[in-house]
């Protein structure tokens, strides 16, 4: 009997490490390739003119903004003194207990550091980067605005970016390079895997992830 002839073909088990190493050859490419687009647009740093700047709240103590969210304010300071745009959107919610959502203490510090009064909008609804955003979006729609630029966190940026755009937002990013969380390599490392599973989730479910992941959203 020849060589070829012996030969049955693959057997049942080949067939079986076969497809599990496809499968988690496949796992790893889009894990790879989402946490590749994480840091990519990280680095992105758009001054294009927009309807609105929006910052994306985080911490806050009594009405005082904390390290991590006062760099994202100060960011959204500076693109409206270099006239990104004449609307300063500050987001987020509040804690049971807590006297002031995010969004009014992001809009008090921007106001004791310069912005008008006036060119500030908080909108305080939301305590994940999801809700918060749901609750702009109807701001800026209600007032026949279309685009803003996002500020955040680098790690933050293309999660808040795509959510943005599925609620029907033109938005691009302006993340901030300064405070704790840009400071050390290992804790960019951290954050972007957070962020990667946070926004692989988000895909799967079109759900908010900042809980489960603890991701920067607060």
């Amino acid at each position: 009997m020849s060589a070829m002839d012996a030969w049955t073909g693959p057997t049942a088990g080949n067939w079986v490490r076969r497809i599990v190493f496809g499968v988690v050859l496949a796992l790893v490419a889009v894990v790879g390739g989402t946490a590749f687009r994480v840091w990519q647009v990280a680095r992105e740093n758009d001054r294009t003119p927009a309807d609105a700047i929006v910052v994306l709240g985080a911490a806050q103590y009594n009405g005082k903004p904390s390290e991590i969210f006062t760099a994202r304010l100060e960011k959204a300071r500076q693109l409206y003194a270099e006239g990104v745009s004449k609307t300063v959107i500050t987001a987020g919610g509040k804690k049971t207990r807590d006297n002031f959502t995010e969004a009014t203490a992001g809009a008090r510090w921007l106001t004791k550091h310069g912005v008008p009064q006036t060119a500030t909008l908080p909108v305080g609804e939301g305590n994940d980067t999801l809700r918060s955003l749901r609750a702009v979006a109807d701001q800026v729609k209600a007032r026949g605005w279309r685009s803003v630029v996002l500020v955040s966190d680098p790690w933050h940026s293309y999660r808040s970016r795509t959510m943005s755009e599925d609620l029907g937002l033109e938005a691009w990013t302006a993340p901030t390079h300064s405070g704790p969380i840009v400071q050390e390599r290992s804790t960019q490392v951290r954050y972007i895997f957070r962020e990667t599973g946070a926004l692989l989730f988000y895909e799967l479910t079109k759900s908010p992830a900042d809980d489960l992941f603890g991701t920067t959203m607060g």
